[in-house]
């Protein structure tokens, strides 16, 4: 049990402080355990309020030491890294705890060197005004290749794998850079120096770009406060969530982007001229809603050619820290048996036959995965890769911008208003609870009910009244 606080007074050249202290009884050596705090009055007080406020905050200091609450020392920003190590330990996803780090770097300018028992709702609502200001979403600049880095390694005789061992770049990110795509300025000179290029006659530098962090983005801070201090107050180290008392913006969901029947109809058209490894993993994305790591992480022996049934159970991610790994935390619900049609499974069977042939051209280059889709070498795709071919192969047929999860909301909404029952459609696309999917189709299922009023009105009032003439 406490004793009563000790308040002693501390008079500064400009403001006066107190020094509070309470006696939390012995350790098991019998060493007296001390608690402190400093207080500072926040305005200006007649000596009568002055000790009345004092009194009052060592009342409730005392009360909660007792309660068990910790007033200890640790900043934000300690607390934070203790807990995203508590995440990862019980399993949290690495692209997850990969986000969270990338979120804390902007959380903890603001609030990390604040003590986590000192964090106020205030101090979260500057954090959020701060956040919604024109130029924080600044990104640093980045490098593009204005000459064929890939021409470059083949008249070397160099392979991305033997470059990615001498420069200590991950070799996917070697193969950007071969793409033309932007990297961090960093990474580019890193390659330059490594094969003895001139960066200015090689690279490009694209300017910063600076834009407005926007309201989804600032949630998502947020919650990344919220989790952290749930956690400081499960553990009693804070009376209450300060994150539950602050202001967050509100964000508004997006309708979803879908295909019209006539758009599907003509990217198939177009489809046909394509190569078959693309042609066919096109398909698949828009006869499955399937997510499009989780195209590049099915492997031959999920397909069931006899039954026109593949299984879904894997996802492919890309992190640059990481490289290509295979996500298998998965829930129940996101494995899933998907039925595909009889002209899918032809096309998937055809390219079969060109995989293998490829399987065989390659010998002893040939790394065998058993993924379906795969780099010449048999090594997998990086997830991106579709989203990249997709623009270039919209540009080129003077089709719709494509994005890949465009087909998912597509084939959600075709189910939806071909009146197919939620839990169907929720289930086809692997979420995890119903309420998932009418949340993110809630403006296709009014339409869709709306669709339905307007044929039941004309079944029984409209032909009603045609039978009274």
């Amino acid at each position: 049990m406490t004793k009563t606080a000790s308040i002693k007074r501390v008079n500064g050249k400009n403001k006066v402080s107190f020094l509070i202290t309470v006696s939390a009884g012995k350790d098991i050596n019998g060493k007296q355990i001390r608690k402190y705090m400093t207080w500072v009055p926040d305005k200006k007080m007649t000596e009568n309020q002055l000790q009345k406020a004092v009194e009052k905050v060592a009342y409730d200091f005392e009360r909660s030491i007792e309660s068990g609450y910790q007033v200890d020392k640790i900043t934000f920003a300690e607390y934070a890294d203790y807990v995203l190590k508590v995440k990862a330990k019980s399993g949290a996803k690495f692209r997850t705890i990969e986000r969270y780090r990338e979120l804390l770097e902007r959380i903890n300018i603001a609030i990390g060197n604040i003590r986590i028992s000192d964090i106020r709702p205030q101090h979260l609502n500057a954090l959020y005004d701060n956040l919604s200001e024109d130029g924080v979403a600044s990104f640093s600049s980045k490098a593009v290749a204005k000459k064929s880095i890939s021409d470059l390694l083949k008249k070397n005789n160099l392979s991305k794998a033997k470059v990615s061992e001498f420069s200590g770049l991950a070799a996917s990110t070697i193969g950007a850079m071969c793409q033309n795509k932007a990297v961090n300025l960093s990474t580019a000179k890193k390659l330059c120096e490594c094969l003895g290029l001139d960066f200015s006659e090689w690279f490009d530098v694209e300017s910063a770009d600076k834009t407005t962090l926007s309201s989804k983005t600032i949630l998502e801070h947020h919650r990344l406060i919220h989790t952290i201090l749930a956690q400081a107050e499960k553990e009693m180290l804070v009376p209450y969530n300060a994150a539950d008392k602050a202001s967050p913006p509100k964000s508004s969901r997006k309708e979803v982007n879908y295909f019209q029947p006539e758009d599907i109809s003509r990217i198939m058209d177009a489809l046909e001229t394509e190569p078959i490894k693309w042609r066919t993993i096109t398909e698949l994305l828009i006869v499955t809603g399937c997510r499009r790591g989780e195209i590049m992480g099915l492997k031959w022996d999920r397909v069931d050619f006899e039954n026109s049934i593949i299984k879904i159970d894997s996802n492919l991610l890309y992190i640059s820290k990481r490289g290509i790994y295979e996500d298998t935390t998965k829930t129940e619900s996101s494995v899933r048996y998907v039925k595909v049609p009889e002209h899918t499974m032809k096309l998937l069977s055809e390219y079969r036959d060109w995989y293998d042939d490829l399987k065989r051209n390659n010998g002893d280059r040939w790394k065998e995965t058993g993924y379906c889709f795969t780099k010449d070498d048999g090594t997998p795709m990086i997830p991106d890769s579709i989203t990249a071919w997709l623009r270039k192969f919209s540009e080129k047929h003077g089709l719709p911008h494509i994005n890949p999860h465009a087909f998912r909301h597509t084939m959600a909404s075709i189910l939806i208003n071909s009146g197919k029952d939620i839990v169907s459609v929720s289930k086809r696309l692997g979420h995890s609870k119903t309420s998932t999917t009418t949340d993110i189709y809630a403006h296709i299922i009014k339409e869709s009910d709306a669709q339905s009023s307007d044929i039941i009105s004309d079944m029984i009032f409209n032909q009603r009244s045609d039978n009274k003439k």
